[in-house]
């Protein structure tokens, strides 16, 4: 792995650290004449084993430059001037939405379905809980729905969950909406089932001792949380196809095929079919036009880029060729503009 630039100051350092400690609150202030040059940016991510954290922490690092900073001429990053950013711990999708909604966070990943709901008033967003002021940044990433199962629970289908020990996660989470649409469809109303709502390191630990038969973890692959797992325990992937699949994609257009190819995870020998979102970096409205094309255009260069590549495997589907591709929710103006000037937009702004 090629070495990152030294390109943070001590303050910036002790502003990171402040920030870090102070999620879904008012920005950390510094002296006050360091605070007149500083733009805080906080990334809502999701826990620290899933892949969101991982994402967006490499996203905080490569877009801050903040004042004290090297100049990138003499081999610091590229970021944007004055920016201060860092990404923090959440319970995901839902929560992520709900800060952006309330002004508490300026941005935050999402799954593209969740994030359409939120925006259109969907199941669970109505009244006073839309939010409709949401604005895209880029589609990042799929994020392939995991079902996993430990290989001694006889569990190698969906209909093979019935009265089994099942976590869907954490109310917080896109992984949870999306479980039990997963359910639906199969049939598998929650009363066939002893449903657990875990973060996934929590349920990776109860499915490791014998405490849960599966869990379900929506992320882009390979989850770190689910490949210390599979390190650890004899699991099954269980797949998401045929029938059942086809009934998912029909009636939730946002899904799409994904195939987690053999290897992903140790012990896994075949190709596991399976649906995915698109993850979405997202913004509101109210931010400037200027800051948020200055944060997409860093997001898009080449230092930017190697960085995330060297950050994550999910990071090898990060391109900006498809940086609008599975949005469910407008693109913010600063963004759009970048990407017409770069060729990559033409026409009414997506979707």
């Amino acid at each position: 792995m090629a070495r990152k630039p030294m390109r943070r100051s001590f303050l910036f350092l002790i502003g990171l650290a402040t920030l870090m400690l102070m999620p879904f609150s008012a920005p950390a202030q510094t002296d006050g004449e360091t605070a007149a040059n500083v733009t805080f940016f906080r990334i809502a991510t999701g826990e620290t084993t899933a892949t969101y954290y991982a994402i967006g922490s490499e996203i905080a690092a490569a877009i801050s430059n903040p004042p004290g900073g090297t100049d990138c001429g003499d081999g610091g990053a590229c970021g944007v001037p004055g920016l201060l950013a860092a990404a923090l711990a959440s319970e995901g999708s839902v929560q992520n939405i709900r800060a952006l909604r309330d002004g508490r966070v300026e941005s935050g990943l999402a799954q593209a379905d969740i994030a359409h709901s939120a925006q259109t008033g969907g199941p669970g967003w109505h009244g006073d809980a839309q939010a409709g002021q949401l604005r895209a940044i880029a589609a990042l990433y799929p994020e392939a729905i995991h079902l996993v199962a430990r290989a001694d629970s006889g569990i190698t289908s969906i209909a093979d969950l019935a009265g089994k020990r099942v976590s869907i996660n954490q109310p917080g989470s896109g992984t949870r909406i999306d479980a039990q649409l997963v359910l639906q469809a199969a049939g598998l109303p929650d009363n066939r089932l002893i449903l657990s709502e875990l973060p996934v390191d929590q349920a990776a630990r109860q499915l490791r001792e014998g405490g849960l038969d599966a869990l379900f973890m929506v992320g882009g692959w390979p989850v770190a949380g689910l490949t210390a797992l599979a390190g650890q325990t004899d699991i099954t992937l269980v797949p998401i196809e045929g029938p059942l699949a086809d009934r998912l994609l029909t009636q939730h257009p946002f899904f799409r095929r994904e195939t987690l190819p053999a290897g992903t995870y140790p012990g896994q020998h075949g190709d596991v079919q399976t649906l995915s979102v698109a993850a979405l970096w997202l913004t509101t409205a109210d931010q400037p036009d200027q800051l948020i094309h200055d944060i997409t255009r860093v997001l898009w260069n080449d230092y930017t880029q190697q960085q995330l590549l060297e950050s994550h495997p999910a990071a090898h589907a990060i391109a900006r060729e498809r940086a609008l591709q599975g949005l469910s929710v407008p693109l913010h103006p600063g963004a759009a503009a970048y990407y017409r000037g770069a060729g990559l937009l033409k026409g009414a702004t997506p979707p």
